[in-house]
């Protein structure tokens, strides 16, 4: 499967919505690269973000809502909150 700004934008929402755990986002991050065809026009930028992905679980680096803003911003994306009642 070629993997797509929107791929990955997808999955740090996913994360982001609680969808996904941390362990699942790094999982899948270092799966893709290793095994991912990234779109050969969004390369560079796709292999950034990911590559950043595949450590957040390590202390040093981590995964703030601000990693994750920049991260959405690097794929020309942005993020909102949005607070409701459950």
């Amino acid at each position: 499967m070629l993997m797509t700004r929107q791929t990955v934008a997808e999955k740090i929402a996913a994360y982001l919505q609680q969808r996904i755990t941390l362990a699942q986002l790094v999982d899948w991050a270092e799966g893709a690269m290793l095994d991912g065809e990234f779109d050969p026009a969004e390369m560079d930028a796709l292999r950034t973000v990911v590559s950043r992905l595949g450590v957040a679980d390590v202390r040093a680096f981590g995964l703030t809502w601000e990693d994750c803003q920049e991260l959405l911003e690097q794929l020309g994306y942005s993020a909102r909150v949005e607070i409701v009642t459950p």
